[in-house]
């Protein structure tokens, strides 16, 4: 069986996607990577194309399975709103049912999958789900990206809270940087989410004015992948 590992976040728009495609980088490349984003908001179509999404294509190019992109993101939603708005409006069926069909259709020959969730934790998926609902089904190991942003530390404490309380193995959590400009008391802030959060800190990832400097992060953090692998060893799925 494939080692998994949920991505989620405090927020929308806090770097799970950076996040996701860093782990693919760093994992073994000997092995097949796949990166995955069942749900994508916002999409936009070139021609006669399929509808893509720009953080689904940040995937697929960190991923080295080099599948269809109906493998990385297969509900592909128009409007960048809440996707069980995007779904109700587009007639398209949003569930927990509908995403274990696309789950287990995925191909047996990945080593490493990385899945990434949309919004946040707790993201509808209808009237009455969430995709916190599938993760819990499906006893996957869970990653926080923590958005070292003024809010985090109420964010954090929610999602650790409703975590903890569904019985979720959450293996780590890593402290982003999503905007150019660096959160007021950074440090201190980042010292109270390691004393109040139980996991392990893995990574601080700072915001990255250029790819030169994302490379210079990845030469300094090859280990990254490993040490996810191993914190979700213990896990079983």
């Amino acid at each position: 069986m494939a080692k998994r590992i949920f991505i989620t976040g405090t927020d929308t728009e806090i770097g799970k996607t950076k996040v996701a495609s860093l782990v693919l980088s760093t994992f073994p490349f000997q092995a097949v990577n796949h990166g995955w984003k069942p749900i994508a908001a916002g999409c936009e179509r070139a021609g006669d194309g399929p509808w893509v999404n720009d953080d689904a294509l940040i995937l697929q190019g960190a991923s080295n399975s080099k599948f269809d992109y109906r493998l990385v993101n297969p509900i592909a939603l128009k409007a960048a709103i809440a996707p069980h708005i995007a779904a109700q409006r587009e007639s398209v069926e949003l569930s927990v049912h509908v995403l274990q069909q696309h789950y287990d259709a995925l191909p047996e020959r990945i080593d490493h999958l990385v899945i990434e969730g949309a919004g946040g934790w707790l993201l509808p998926l209808n009237n009455t789900e969430t995709l916190a609902d599938w993760v819990v089904a499906n006893k996957l190991p869970v990653l926080l990206v923590v958005g070292m942003r003024l809010g985090c530390l109420n964010h954090a404490l929610l999602t650790w809270s409703d975590m903890q309380a569904r019985g979720v193995d959450c293996v780590g959590w890593v402290a982003n940087s999503p905007q150019a400009k660096q959160m007021s008391e950074y440090d201190a802030n980042l010292a109270y989410l390691k004393q109040a959060l139980p996991m392990p800190l893995l990574a601080e990832i700072p915001f990255f004015n250029c790819p030169e400097q994302e490379h210079q992060w990845l030469q300094q953090h090859a280990q990254f992948g490993e040490q996810l692998l191993q914190a979700t060893s213990a896990v079983k799925g």
